[in-house]
């Protein structure tokens, strides 16, 4: 399991296991808090076409289907 600090996810980047529509690269580019500290909205992007999705942060945790970095 991917231990993740909510903390330091904003600009990390990750690598998908299994790449769908040749999208493998991504990065983080918004975390939004609620007033407890809690990771309400995560924003992830591909790479290569910009594209940009929500995600749950939990998921990255999830080495089957995300490595931390750029692999």
């Amino acid at each position: 399991m991917n231990q993740i600090n909510p903390r330091k996810l904003l600009n990390s980047k990750w690598t998908a296991v299994k790449p769908v529509n040749k999208e493998k690269h991504f990065i983080i580019t918004e975390v939004e808090f609620d007033e407890d500290g809690n990771v309400i909205n995560c924003l992830i992007e591909a790479i290569m076409s910009k594209r940009d999705r929500s995600i749950d942060w939990r998921e990255l945790q999830n080495e089957e289907a995300w490595r931390q970095g750029w692999k």
